[in-house]
């Protein structure tokens, strides 16, 4: 087992785009101060892990699940305090008046906001590099190392915004400007986590989309007609809860490219994520197993079929470069015992949902706290579950009382906090838990329905959320819970 996964933590699930508007968040949070205010906040609470989305480039929706580029981060997510203080803008650049400051995210207002400040910022920077004690070096190696994926974005980016971009985001140099800045800062933002003794949890898309720069630069690597456009599609069979399946609308791996290479593109695509953050769940895990193909020019996701892919060969490959890979199986959907022997051969933890725990009349779940296994996370919800608040309200009366009788009666005063109690004493190793559930928040509070096309990732945490009093509370039921590392 990989040492971070074998200690009883805990943590919490929060997109950066989520943080709190301060200090010139516009729009969306980004990794400034509020970031870094974030971690001093989850330290104070007990709380190690700090778990993410992805934080590529969004693509349809503004989905972190559709990216524009695997190697790529969202340039919305530059913090412009942080560039005020190294001196690329004047103070005044954090002012915004006349710009909407609602409860939600809201990627025009940051992009209406922010794109003006990245030109002021890339122009000042194109003059002062040269200098001495300027960022000429730094950026120079930055634009060595990265290349070969830097490169193709910065192409992809300029073409996709040519006919109505300003003049600075017509030129390549400034979409690498970004990625200079956006690592430095998210350096700077690991190290100020690792001194608080909080991992970043990252998490990785298993596929590409349609529409991004590393289709556009290997198109050889997907599945694709002579036009460009996907021959087979991805998404999910039908089930309880989506009649027609989801359509994901990404195109699937050609994985016999990908095995003639040695798996190139994928072991470079990990060690740049690994780069970023110290753990990694990887998305939709059964895929490294089996995959849902749906053909090229459907509409739902009915008529697919499950093909078999060499999840084994690229996992082994991976082993190769990085040893016990420090990966979160996010082993749900259709799982079969395939999933589970590939998961543990490679010695990874599961996942388990506690809201699935309680639909089992005869208690077999393995979902139930009690049978959770020591190297799995457990987590109350995702981001694609409703919120606990949420979820405790529209269920049957007898899945209720079965959740009632297992937690007690806070069960039915606080449910939110009753889950979070069930989380943190599982003998799961790690217990996740998304905000929205630690603060008790309703369905208003959700970040996504699946197979949703709009009204998806827009919460976000409000600027008085991060309390003393929450934290002690947090950090006291840690402590009881085994879940504070000095107590081992």
């Amino acid at each position: 087992m990989h040492p971070l996964l074998q200690t009883r933590t805990a943590g919490v699930l929060l997109h950066p785009t989520s943080l709190p508007a301060t200090d010139g968040a516009i729009g969306i949070g980004d990794l400034g101060p509020s970031a870094r205010r974030f971690v001093d906040w989850m330290a104070a609470a007990g709380l190690r892990r700090w778990q993410m989305l992805p934080i590529g480039p969004v693509g349809e929706g503004d989905s972190p699940y559709s990216p524009l580029s695997s190697f790529a981060i969202e340039p919305m997510l530059v913090s412009i305090a942080d560039l005020v203080h190294d001196g690329l803008l004047s103070s005044s650049a954090l002012r915004a008046s006349g710009v909407p400051r609602g409860p939600s995210a809201s990627w025009p207002a940051v992009r209406r906001w922010k794109r003006p400040r990245l030109h002021a910022a890339f122009a000042r920077f194109a003059k002062t590099r040269g200098r001495k004690g300027a960022n000429g070096a730094p950026y120079r190696d930055f634009r060595d190392r990265n290349a070969d994926w830097l490169d193709p974005w910065c192409g992809f980016a300029t073409e996709r915004t040519r006919s109505s971009a300003s003049a600075e985001e017509r030129h390549p140099e400034y979409h690498a400007f970004v990625q200079f800045v956006l690592d430095r800062q998210w350096t700077g933002l690991r190290r100020h986590a690792s001194t608080r003794r909080v991992a970043l949890v990252g998490d990785l898309p298993i596929f590409c989309g349609a529409d991004s720069a590393d289709v556009a630069a290997r198109p050889d690597l997907f599945r694709l007609d002579r036009s460009g456009r996907p021959t087979v599609q991805t998404g999910c069979p039908p089930d309880a809860f989506t009649r027609d399946g989801q359509l994901w609308r990404h195109p699937h791996y050609r994985w016999t490219s990908h095995q003639r290479d040695g798996f190139a593109w994928w072991r470079r695509r990990v060690e740049t994520t690994l780069r970023r953050f110290d753990l990694v769940r990887i998305d939709h895990f059964i895929g490294f197993v089996r995959a849902y193909e749906i053909p090229g020019d459907a509409t739902h996701a009915r008529d697919g079929r499950w093909r078999r892919t060499p999840g084994r060969e690229l996992l082994e490959a991976i082993r190769e470069d990085v040893g016990v890979p420090p990966f979160i199986a996010e082993d749900l959907g259709d799982v079969t015992p395939e999933v589970h022997r590939l998961r543990d051969d490679f010695d990874l933890p599961g996942m388990r949902i506690l809201q699935w725990a309680f639909f089992d009349a005869d208690a077999t779940s393995q979902d139930l706290p009690h049978r959770h296994p020591a190297h799995s996370v457990v987590y109350p919800g995702t981001h694609d579950n409703d919120t606990i608040v949420g979820w405790y309200r529209d269920l049957p009366a007898e899945v209720r009382s079965r959740f009632q009788s297992y937690a007690g009666d806070e069960a039915r005063s606080d449910p939110a906090a009753a889950m979070t109690r069930l989380a943190f004493t599982s003998p799961a190793n790690t217990a996740i838990v998304q905000t929205q559930d630690l603060l008790g928040l309703g369905r208003s509070a959700r970040m996504n329905v699946p197979g949703r096309p709009r009204g998806n990732w827009r919460w976000r945490l409000a600027t008085n959320a991060q309390t003393t009093s929450l934290a002690r509370k947090l950090h006291k039921l840690s402590r009881a819970s085994g879940r504070l590392e000095e107590t081992r």
